[in-house]
């Protein structure tokens, strides 16, 4: 008897342990959320409030993910790939049926600040709430104006195709208890207002931690404001570190140069390319010039951390004259036999940091696939680089890529064919 007793009062010890965490997840969840009216509108919509969102909805470059390739503007139905499954992004034109068409401003103020649908189902942070959760009220109506004046297009959303558990609301909730915590930005007194405008555009709707942060193994971002750079899932592309200099920290450019860069694309310090050249494209280019300014602020601003340490690869004599002879071959023509480059064509390889950054995964991206500038108003014919991958095997990039990290006083660690085989 008293055994059983004994394993009664451990389960239900065991029991009371479980409901009072299912109660923290269920409070974490909903907390700071106020009730959600259902009428429309609840906002007074302008021609100037409608221009307002139209702006907004470019500096969250809201296009690239809701638009599928060919398909109607915001309509969603795009296959965003994760470590844990396909997300598709949700149609926001106003279409009763399939669209935001029964929204009204408080649901869509909820999905943004709270990461929570019009039916109460939480949304999984491929769309971004992690960081959009710092928009203002006022900016959120003013997305909301504008979407609802796109054309409704009736275009169902697809079911997203994760795997168990994490196609589950349960596990959703345990994940936002544990990294997720709305709340907007607070100005920070000792600093400039064009700094705070920097941080509200780069930590909010510009979300550049959603790349630039690196990840744990639950895909949440670490170290938001840090923006120390990472692998991005599933394409490979590393986000470099702008809290580094040796990465693509700007502390020591000029705002112009910085401002360049966002603007066109180019600058006399470097190139977007791969997903930052699309950003440039959707959404940067677009931005005002105070707006520029203000972020090329708050980034100039970040703390400078140290760069990751290049990892102990080492390069065989005979890899690295199998690089010289490739890169003599495929790729002095345009960069110098010393990797000196052509001013206004062709970036100098010496010192480049996608060259000499501890991560070579961009610089076999861009040998392996290209690398193109955005089209831009202000670069309208942008310079670019051919693949090779189709004429080079991972043995021969490998070579290459190792050449040009370790020639000229680049100083940067050997690449195995095992690493461009994982990048391809």
């Amino acid at each position: 008897m008293s055994r059983m007793r004994s394993l009664s009062i451990r389960l239900g010890a065991v029991l009371l342990l479980a409901g009072l965490g299912a109660a923290l997840i269920a409070w974490l969840n909903v907390r700071g959320e106020q009730p959600v009216s259902d009428a429309l509108p609840t906002v007074v919509v302008s021609p100037g409030l409608v221009l307002r969102g139209a702006y907004l909805a470019r500096a969250g470059n809201c296009a690239a993910c809701h638009t599928e390739r060919g398909g109607q503007a915001y309509a969603g139905g795009k296959a965003l790939t994760t470590p844990f499954g396909i997300v598709y992004a949700g149609n926001l034109t106003p279409d009763e049926e399939t669209g935001l068409g029964r929204w009204s401003a408080d649901h869509f103020w909820r999905a943004l600040h709270h990461g929570r649908s019009r039916d109460g189902r939480l949304l999984y942070p491929a769309f971004p709430y992690t960081e959009y959760t710092h928009v203002t009220r006022e900016d959120s109506d003013a997305l909301y104006a504008f979407l609802r004046t796109l054309p409704a297009v009736r275009q169902a959303n697809s079911p997203h195709d994760l795997r168990f558990p994490y196609r589950t609301q349960a596990a959703l909730a345990v994940w936002r208890a544990l990294y997720f915590s709305p709340g907007g930005l607070a100005p920070e007194q000792d600093k400039s207002a064009e700094w705070n405008r920097g941080a509200y555009l780069v930590r909010g709707l510009g979300h550049c931690a959603a790349c630039h942060a690196p990840r744990n193994f639950m895909g949440a971002t670490q170290n938001n404001l840090g923006l120390d750079g990472g692998l991005m899932p599933m394409q490979n592309w590393y986000a470099p570190s702008l809290a580094s200099s040796a990465e693509a920290g700007v502390q020591n450019w000029g705002i112009q140069e910085v401002v360049d860069l966002l603007k066109t694309g180019v600058s006399a310090k470097g190139a977007a390319m791969g997903p930052m050249a699309e950003v440039v494209y959707g959404s940067t280019q677009h931005l005002s010039e105070p707006d520029l300014q203000a972020m090329a602020t708050y980034l100039r601003a970040l703390p400078e951390h140290a760069p990751t340490r290049q990892p102990d690869t080492q390069v065989a004599p005979t890899s690295r004259e199998l690089g010289a002879q490739v890169y003599k071959a495929q790729c002095a023509e345009c960069h110098g036999a010393r990797g000196e480059g052509r001013l206004g064509a062709y970036p100098a390889l010496v010192g480049h940091r996608t060259v000499t950054q501890a991560s070579s995964a961009n610089l076999i991206k861009i040998i392996v696939h290209g690398g193109f500038p955005a089209t831009t108003d202000g670069n309208p014919r942008p310079y670019g680089m051919p693949p090779f991958g189709q004429s080079l095997n991972d043995t021969e990039i490998a070579a290459l890529a190792s050449y040009v990290r370790s020639a000229w006083g680049n100083k940067a660690s050997g690449v195995t064919p095992f690493d461009v085989n994982r990048v391809r």
